[in-house]
């Protein structure tokens, strides 16, 4: 009995001991933002460059541009329907067209040798070509506006989920794969039940990175022959010499992809937590 209980009290405190840790940690790292904040506050009041306004003025521009008026409007409002909306329709359609199309070849690719070697040169040729040099190509094969900005975001965001999803397959226990051979399972569902499971954790490493590729090549396609976005609304701001509106827009890229990577881990670590759990189980 007195094993136990001293045994309990030990897990109650690691617990309670981890819980102040987790705690601490969040709470530093928004320290270090506000710090970084702060001093980007005191750097710009000092220099008092139009160029640069203080934090304070751009949070004021933020508001006035997309929190005023009436709440149940905000959504129907010019600058939020007319710039934030097509641009995030654009970003997350471009990055889920390139995902679903890079996961499919990869795990194609990943288990197989022959075309993994047939077509190697190929997608190394393609993924080093910057997608930005390629925007006169797209202005010439699709139409100007949503399908030339989409077809840039594809193009530049499909390389990490393809080559992630190459590893993962490829990478495939043996002993796992043998196991397998004697259900007769077809090609299809091998793929599907068998080398995407294991190869989740790759993909999900590259859809982070492609996220993050996918909000810069959303900014570039909409600087050139487009009509509307936060790019679009970016280079007009820059013309008209309203920097505050500007650095309002790259402050609110930056939001955009914090969130979206916040949803992105959620969903990683919902669909791939046992991976998590057994590499802290593992210490590696």
């Amino acid at each position: 009995m007195t094993l136990t209980a001293e045994t309990t009290d030990k897990k109650v405190t690691r617990k309670s001991t981890g819980r102040r840790r987790r705690a601490f940690g969040a709470l530093g790292k928004w320290v270090v933002f506000a710090g970084f904040v702060a001093a980007w506050q005191v750097a710009t009041v000092l220099a008092e460059d139009p160029f640069f306004p203080p934090p304070v003025t751009i949070g004021e521009t933020m508001v006035d541009l997309w929190l005023s008026g009436p709440a149940s409007q905000l959504w129907l409002s010019e600058a939020v329907f007319g710039d934030i909306v097509p641009s995030l329709l654009r970003l997350l359609g471009g990055w889920a067209a390139a995902g679903i199309v890079g996961i499919v070849l990869g795990l194609v690719l990943g288990r197989s040798d022959k075309l993994h070697d047939y077509f190697s040169p190929t997608i190394s040729f393609l993924r080093s070509i910057p997608p930005p040099a390629l925007l006169p190509v797209f202005l010439v094969l699709f139409p100007i506006g949503t399908p030339m900005q989409l077809a840039t975001i594809i193009f530049g965001v499909i390389w990490p989920v393809l080559l992630n999803t190459i590893d993962g397959a490829h990478t495939l226990d043996e002993t796992v794969v043998e196991t397998t051979r004697s259900m007769r399972l077809s090609k299809p569902r091998f793929l599907a039940t068998v080398v995407l499971p294991a190869a989740l954790p790759k993909i999900f490493a590259g859809l982070r990175v492609s996220l993050s590729l996918a909000l810069i090549l959303m900014v570039i396609s909409e600087l050139v022959g487009s009509t509307n976005g936060i790019g679009y609304q970016m280079i007009g701001d820059q013309r008209d010499f309203t920097y505050d509106e500007m650095w309002a827009a790259i402050v609110l890229l930056g939001i955009l992809g914090y969130v979206l990577n916040v949803l992105l881990l959620a969903v990683q670590n919902r669909v791939i937590g046992w991976h998590t759990r057994s590499k802290s189980l593992t210490g590696r």
